[in-house]
């Protein structure tokens, strides 16, 4: 009876493990910031003070093959410690979720599996520290991890953050829901047509129009594809450096 039963029971357990690994992929996680996650304010997405904008402790600067010159800021990851490599994952862990808001640039004097943790072609996250602490052991510095995209789960709308000079724009879109990250954006003014931004770093795009004065609208499109258009969220009487909230945000 015992060896009937045996091949049932390894398929069983391979079952039950082929769900948690489906969709997921290899990687290594450090961690940076202190205790208290201060040192991961600013960093190469712009988002500025991690804790008023609203991302706080739950982030990760990742290795340049995954922030993808800027195109991944805001993208949320999914991470947990893959226990069947390391000693060092936090007992009963499960998974924590980390927001893209920064690069972890490469260190070209040290090897890819000594010290150089960041460097092409490792898929590394860079975890602020409060969040590594949820699945691995402080004294380990390094872990193997498991990582998978998913969607970005925001309180309120998208915000547009307006910097630049003249007629110099350089817009920052920030707390963006869905997958995270934007695709192409565009701008308007009351008097022009609509005006196609481009990247200029991390998560602000620019364009070079006369718009002080007018009234602004926009039209994002995230990676996933789907194009918001929120008109005249920003009022004729706009500054440079001033925020907008708008009550819009990406469903998928």
């Amino acid at each position: 009876m015992d060896r009937l039963l045996a091949p049932f029971v390894v398929v069983l357990v391979a079952a039950c493990f082929a769900p948690a690994r489906a969709g997921w992929s290899q990687g290594s996680a450090t961690f940076y910031g202190g205790a208290d996650a201060s040192g991961t304010m600013g960093g190469a997405c712009g988002y500025g003070n991690l804790y008023e904008t609203g991302y706080g402790t739950s982030t990760a600067a990742l290795s340049s093959v995954l922030f993808n010159d800027g195109a991944s800021c805001g993208e949320c990851y999914q991470i947990a410690c893959d226990a069947s490599k390391s000693t060092s994952c936090k007992p009963g862990a499960g998974a924590v979720t980390v927001t893209a808001t920064n690069l972890c640039p490469p260190n070209w004097a040290l090897a890819n599996n000594n010290g150089g943790w960041c460097n092409p072609p490792r898929a590394h996250f860079d975890m602020s520290q409060p969040a590594w602490l949820n699945i691995g052991v402080y004294k380990a510095g390094i872990i193997p991890i498991l990582h998978q995209k998913v969607r970005c789960s925001k309180q309120g709308g998208i915000r547009f953050t307006i910097g630049g000079f003249n007629k110099f724009e350089l817009v920052l879109i920030s707390n963006v829901g869905g997958p995270g990250s934007i695709q192409s954006v565009s701008i308007k003014g009351e008097k022009t047509e609509w005006i196609q931004l481009t990247r200029n770093w991390g998560a602000n795009w620019q364009c070079n129009a006369a718009l002080v004065g007018q009234p602004l609208s926009f039209a994002v499109t995230s990676t996933n594809g789907q194009t918001i258009y929120i008109n005249y969220i920003v009022p004729s009487w706009w500054k440079f450096t001033m925020t907008f909230t708008s009550n819009q945000q990406f469903t998928y």
